[in-house]
């Protein structure tokens, strides 16, 4: 990601200060909701094996449920002033998450590698709900909460699946 600079003007009250900084957060975490949603993707269309059917469903699940995230911290980006900066390009460059191997076939392999991913993003947006009511943004805190427990339930759903 290039800048986190505000970049439109708002009648939003919060302190500028405090949109910088939770633009930066809400970058960063939208980055990543559009990388796991790829994972989520790959793990779709490329698993094979015995529970073959309940992958594949429960990963376009998953593809869903975290582009409507992605789409919320995006939004919430913009109604502070930012600007999203989600082409590929600055995603494969802003994002932390573990990369996906396209060499997985395993029902098993899937299941372990995207719940580690799921378990990385999850660990970065629970410590954003600190960051973002720490800089005085409570409604932004509020939203990482929200996909904080949306990630939790996924988490759990994938790794069910190898326990």
């Amino acid at each position: 990601m290039t800048t986190t600079a505000i970049k439109n003007t708002t009648k939003n009250d919060l302190a500028e200060s405090t949109r910088e900084t939770v633009i930066a957060l809400l970058q960063q975490s939208t980055a990543e909701a559009v990388d796991l949603q790829t994972q989520a993707k790959l793990a779709h269309w490329n698993v094979k094996g015995p529970n073959f059917i309940a992958l594949h469903e429960l990963f376009d699940q998953a593809t869903d449920d975290i582009r409507n995230f992605s789409d919320e911290l995006a939004e919430r980006l913009v109604q502070l002033g930012g600007l999203v900066e989600g082409n590929v390009q600055a995603i494969a460059q802003a994002t932390n998450l573990p990369v996906y191997s396209t060499e997985i076939q395993s029902g098993a392999d899937h299941v372990d590698a995207f719940s580690s991913a799921l378990a990385t993003f999850g660990a970065h947006v629970r410590a954003n709900i600190d960051r973002a009511d720490e800089a005085g943004d409570q409604n932004t805190a509020d939203l990482f909460t929200e996909v904080s427990r949306g990630i939790d339930k996924l988490l759990w759903f994938v790794e069910s699946h190898n326990q």
